[in-house]
């Protein structure tokens, strides 16, 4: 997978180890150990994600963050943090950063994160203007349904669940205007959103096909099958298609391992699912 990427962190051991895992797998990769040296790169180079500890002498990564947002710089920020507790990811996650990378890390844990965060951010640039858009156009009833909610005990979980069913997804727009209509913290909104599976910050398609990769279905060919899928769909598990009926997931247990492998399109199970066939479960979706 393609993509350049900036990690910023004291210590040159952390900033090592990440140009080790990184650049094997085909990413571009700037390593510095200094905010003052990161905003330097950054004047003649841009980047798809930049990854940044919190902890540092000088000018620490919530600085680094704000002074990313002063000048405008698009990247994706992922924080590298030893600390990642709701509380100390407060302030970065009300700056809008897309996820963290917790001390120590395995490379498999990096490598999952930096894959994620690129597909986020592709997402997000081919949404960006239909998002906006959507937003916009039903600002006044997502307000609407939102002030319904102001005085009813516990309203934040059905104020998302009413607005991902108007807007069909969760994207930081929103959650900025949930915030600020219930006066609660974005980093609030964001812990409930990025906790519970129901909820998504990337668009779905019309029809959601979900394949459980749980072991029951695993060790029946559920690999086998979004491979079919992915190939069928020209897309990847989190993908979209480019004409936005069919988005693509992956889950780790549908509780119906009695039935595996198991795929579930909308609100239909399938169950004991042939991986050749299994594209044609999509002919009853139009």
């Amino acid at each position: 997978m393609e993509g350049s990427i900036l990690i910023v962190d004291d210590d040159p051991i952390v900033v090592k180890s990440c140009e080790y895992v990184l650049k094997p797998e085909g990413y571009d990769v700037t390593g510095v150990t200094r905010v003052k040296e990161a905003m330097g790169v950054l004047v003649n180079q841009n980047f798809d994600l930049i990854l940044t500890d919190l902890k540092m002498p000088e000018i620490d990564g919530v600085k680094f963050i704000s002074m990313l947002k002063e000048k405008n710089i698009k990247a994706g920020i992922i924080v590298i943090t030893g600390y990642p507790s709701q509380e100390s990811l407060k302030d970065t996650l009300e700056m809008g950063i897309i996820d963290y990378v917790p001390k120590p890390f395995s490379p498999s844990i990096l490598l999952d994160v930096v894959a994620k965060g690129l597909k986020f951010m592709l997402a997000r640039a081919n949404a960006a203007v239909a998002t906006e858009d959507a937003t916009t156009s039903k600002a006044d009833d997502l307000k609407k349904m939102i002030n319904s909610y102001k005085h009813t005990p516990g309203a934040l979980i059905p104020v998302l669940q009413k607005a991902q069913e108007l807007i069909g997804y969760l994207p930081p727009s929103v959650q900025r205007i949930i915030a600020k209509e219930m006066r609660i913290p974005v980093s609030e909104v964001h812990g409930v959103v990025s906790f519970y599976s129901y909820f998504t910050m990337k668009p779905r398609g019309k029809h959601s096909i979900r394949v459980c990769l749980g072991t029951a279905c695993y060790v029946k060919q559920a690999n086998e099958i979004l491979e079919k899928l992915k190939g069928f769909l020209h897309i990847e598990a989190g993908g979209i298609t480019d004409d936005r009926k069919f988005s693509l997931e992956t889950v780790r247990c549908l509780g119906a391992c009695g039935l595996a492998p198991v795929v579930v399109i909308d609100g239909d199970t399938y169950g004991a699912v042939d991986p050749v066939r299994s594209k044609d479960l999509l002919n009853d979706y139009d």
